[in-house]
């Protein structure tokens, strides 16, 4: 695997700062890259009805995909939580962004989840993260 994309980071990085978690006070943010280069970004946003909360990967994956993106060459996500923010923790993501993910990444595409301040860092595949996944070549 290759060195973290430090961009694609500093973008995950940004946009958890801007989450509204007010529930949970944990902020995610995910930054994804589209083939062509562009990046989009996007927090964690919950709602009082829990169910109805949408997390920064689906955020930032849905923003790219309505400005025409189909595919993504990477996906960064970076988590903390609120009350303790200097806490290295490893926002993974959960099962159904890993499914959103694979919508539009291949198995061989990077990404990279590391702690807020950068001192824990992960850095695997989709297909690691998401082995013998369900996709559109399965319909």
């Amino acid at each position: 695997m290759s060195a973290p994309d430090e961009a694609l980071l500093a973008a995950a990085r940004a946009a958890a700062d801007a989450a509204y978690a007010p529930y949970s006070r944990f902020h995610v943010g995910a930054a994804v890259r589209a083939e062509d280069g562009r990046v989009f970004a996007a927090a964690n946003v919950e709602n009082a009805s829990y169910g109805l909360s949408l997390c920064a990967e689906t955020n930032a994956i849905m923003a790219a995909a309505v400005a025409g993106v189909r595919r993504l060459s990477a996906v960064a996500v970076v988590g903390y939580r609120a009350a303790t923010p200097g806490e290295p923790v490893l926002a993974t993501p959960c099962g159904r962004c890993r499914q959103v993910i694979n919508e539009f990444a291949g198995p061989d595409t990077p990404v990279t989840v590391q702690s807020a301040e950068g001192s824990e860092t992960l850095a695997v595949t989709l297909g690691d993260l998401l082995p013998h996944a369900f996709g559109p070549e399965r319909l």
